[in-house]
């Protein structure tokens, strides 16, 4: 338990019997419950798991038949959670990249009620960037800058950290139903949280690469797919957030913003095709096409600054 609350684990497995038992094995006294979830790992993960029950007590095994992807399977634990009455509902990956020494500082923020839900941040350290490979380290960085936009959360990085704790207050409001099944998960549920006006903190985690994890993230077709993601659910969330439960003006600065800089943008791309086509172009066309685009950016810039105000108080 943390500060009299109860504290539950959901591990999402897939291929992990390597190094399962390893994690299994490091989680702290304070946690009361462990919601193993193999998604249907056709290894010997879930055989691992049962070994390791024999000795503790506080796992539970959820097995799926198909493989539905880490964020299925984490809702899968967050229902058993629920089912239980869990306090406070922390996730943790199997692969051992996660440090057992933070959970109390995530699950304490969560108990004490500094937020709804503390997430772990790797990239607020220098050691990110030396342990990270590089190219995950940056692609990581593409996908924070595009959730910060996206969800809200302006003060929120490391986006793709796995590593959280959510109350069971915060959890039992969202709708598990709707939430992005795959790697876009994390991305996904803080644009949810922000438009139920939840509170989210990032703290400070160490990185753990090199203990033996294999990872089956491919870089090149995970980050434009929840980068198309992030756009839809930012529309989303400025029609569910500042339209239908509240009104904020700052939905027409993005709105206006978006139309006059992509015309403005497409405008001038033709004007200069025009141009060296050998066509002449006319002063007032080139003042147009700067008034567009400065006009459009500006009101995006100002849209940014209206949503980093409104939600200070989230993050």
């Amino acid at each position: 338990m943390v500060d009299g609350k109860t504290l539950a684990v959901v591990v999402p497995a897939h291929n992990e019997e390597r190094l399962i038992r390893t994690m299994l094995g490091a989680l702290p006294s304070i946690v009361d419950r462990v919601y193993v979830v193999d998604d249907a790992s056709p290894d010997g993960t879930a055989a691992e798991v049962e070994a390791h029950r024999a000795a503790d007590p506080r796992v539970t095994l959820i097995r799926h038949d198909r493989n539905g992807g880490v964020g299925r399977a984490i809702v899968s634990g967050y229902r058993a959670a629920l089912e239980e009455r869990m306090d406070l509902v922390a996730v943790m990956a199997a692969d051992n990249q996660m440090e057992p020494a933070d959970l109390p500082v995530l699950a304490g923020a969560v108990a004490r009620g500094e937020c709804d839900y503390a997430k772990a941040n790797r990239l607020v350290t220098g050691e990110a960037f030396k342990q990270i490979p590089k190219v995950r380290y940056f692609g990581n960085a593409i996908l924070s800058l595009l959730t910060k936009m996206a969800s809200g959360y302006w003060r929120v990085a490391d986006s793709q950290s796995g590593y959280t704790v959510i109350s069971r207050q915060a959890l039992a409001t969202l709708d598990l139903d709707a939430l992005y099944p795959r790697y876009g998960f994390p991305n996904d549920l803080l644009v949810r949280l922000n438009v139920d006006g939840r509170r989210v903190r990032d703290y400070p985690s160490r990185p753990i690469y090199g203990v033996g994890e294999q990872s089956g993230i491919r870089l090149w077709r995970v980050v434009p797919t929840i980068a198309m993601l992030l756009f839809r659910r930012f529309w989303w969330r400025l029609w569910a957030r500042y339209v239908v439960r509240d009104f904020h003006p700052l939905v027409f600065f993005y709105l206006f913003g978006t139309i006059l800089a992509l015309l403005g943008t497409a405008l001038g791309l033709f004007v200069v095709y025009r141009r060296l086509d050998g066509h002449a172009i006319t002063p007032a066309t080139v003042v147009l096409v700067a008034l567009m685009v400065i006009s459009g950016f500006q009101s995006l810039f100002f849209a940014m600054w209206f949503d980093m105000e409104y939600n200070r108080d989230r993050d």
